[in-house]
């Protein structure tokens, strides 16, 4: 007797599941009922078993669990190419805060549109938003593609540190800080929308005081989510928390006792010998952000202990951070993180793929509260999961599907994605939002914010436009 499923995808030529055997399938099949996975095997077996309302056919696809980002800012979607060659502090001071500050609800919803967009044609079903100022628009713009997310209310309450000054509209004291992120956390984190929760999140150690860092710990621990942050990911924060604290950033963290498994702490390149025991320690995620350090020379790969943190049991995941260091593309960042760390260690055996695969998938999923449901494609977890198209040149031999993943692919070749079961991107296009409409509504955003900070000084070409 056969059982009854809504999908059936058969003749998978090679299904990675990195489930807890880390199980790789050839000939394989998936069957998916009210969101889930019911089935994994081998196609003759499943085809047997079910009978599915929609069948798919799997060959020359590899298929994978879907990616988790676990950090990336959807509201600078826009600022590619305004924060180029920029140091820390002329990334974050002149560069992106006055960008970020001249957003409006407007901008950032066509932003964050784009930037759900982006991932999931490159195969990211669900990603980690550090925050900003127009969470309700974020929401709605990342909602329509029908990716998963984690909404923040971003955080600052110190005007001022050694790095630079905050702009004007970005900055609030602590009450008013609190305030925003408990609402946002109260009307998201039992919104009823099995694809969106919230975090409590504040942007970076330099610019929160104290006070903040303990109430928004409170928050998380009262809707029992994550506390998220940027930390030591340049000299420059480093050196800033010593001069203004006299402790280095996971020190301090420490001394508040804030650190524990259900913080998030992104970048985590610079650390003391202290911190790296810290970490070892009270094991929170932490969360390689490659492009991010190389677009910007941030030295965390010559200075992180990644891969020996992961050693020491650490959970690392991985994170495209902004556009505005260029890729929003996790197949790209497992490539950078598997490969910076080989150069700067001089060790290939150092980052396999396998590690960078696991990094972007169950890692991910750990490193949220949603462990139990994603991350990998296992039975009763929910159906999210990508399909390659190998009928493509870097695909090709296909020997070892995991080398081709990580050292070849880009996320170009993603063709298909399922969230819960559902198909949001199909042929290499999204299925619920109208994508050259979107692309229409990009450069009036454009025009929208750069009447209100001067784009033409942030952008320098050195090459002559007539």
């Amino acid at each position: 007797m056969t059982e009854t499923a809504d999908l059936l995808i058969k003749d998978i030529d090679w299904l990675i599941t990195v489930d807890p055997s880390r199980r790789i399938l050839r000939d394989a099949a998936i069957a998916v009922g009210g969101g889930k996975i019911l089935a994994v095997g081998k196609s003759a077996d499943l085809a047997k078993a079910y009978t599915a309302t929609e069948v798919m056919d799997g060959r020359n696809r590899v298929v994978t669990p879907g990616f988790i980002d676990c950090h990336l800012h959807s509201s600078f979607q826009l600022s590619r190419g305004l924060a180029d060659e920029a140091n820390a502090q002329s990334f974050l001071f002149d560069r992106m805060y006055p960008y970020e500050a001249a957003l409006e609800g407007e901008d950032v919803e066509v932003s964050a549109t784009l930037a759900a967009s982006e991932l999931l044609r490159h195969g990211v079903t669900c990603f980690v938003d550090p925050g900003n100022y127009h969470p309700d628009s974020c929401v709605k713009g990342v909602m329509a593609t029908g990716i998963r997310m984690f909404v923040s209310r971003s955080s600052f309450d110190l005007t001022k540190s050694v790095l630079g000054i905050l702009p004007d509209r970005m900055i609030e004291n602590t009450a008013t800080a609190l305030e925003r992120a408990g609402e946002v956390l109260e009307k998201y984190s039992a919104s009823g929308n099995p694809r969106l929760a919230a975090t409590a999140s504040f942007r970076g150690l330099n610019n929160a005081t104290d006070e903040l860092i303990l109430g928004l710990k409170a928050l998380a621990d009262k809707y029992g989510t994550l506390l998220q942050t940027h930390a030591c990911f340049s000299y420059s924060t480093h050196d800033s928390s010593l001069s203004r604290c006299g402790l280095a950033e996971i020190e301090r963290l420490e001394q508040l006792g804030v650190i524990d498994e259900r913080m998030l702490i992104v970048h985590s390149g610079w650390l003391e010998p202290e911190e790296v025991a810290i970490l070892a320690r009270r094991k929170p995620s932490l969360v390689c952000a490659p492009s991010s350090s190389l677009h910007n020379g941030y030295g965390n790969f010559v200075m992180g202990k990644l891969p020996e943190l992961m050693a020491l049991g650490v959970n690392v995941a991985l994170g495209s951070d902004h556009a505005s260091s260029g890729i929003v593309d996790m197949v790209q960042e497992m490539r950078n993180a598997c490969c910076g760390y080989k150069e700067t260690r001089m060790n290939p055996r150092v980052m396999p793929p396998e590690t960078g695969i696991e990094m972007a998938t169950i890692n991910g999923a750990k490193a949220t509260p949603w462990a139990n449901r994603i991350g990998s494609i296992e039975i009763g977890k929910e159906a999210d999961f990508v399909m390659f198209d190998t009928e493509r040149p870097e695909w090709q031999p296909l020997i070892n599907p995991l080398s081709n993943l990580v050292y070849a692919a880009t996320g170009d070749s993603v063709r298909h994605v399922f969230v819960a079961g559902e198909q949001v991107v199909k042929d290499g296009k999204l299925t619920r939002i109208d994508e050259a409409a979107l692309y229409r509504e990009v450069p009036k955003a454009v025009a929208r914010f750069s009447k209100r900070l001067a784009v033409d000084k942030l952008v320098q070409l050195k090459w002559p436009v007539t």
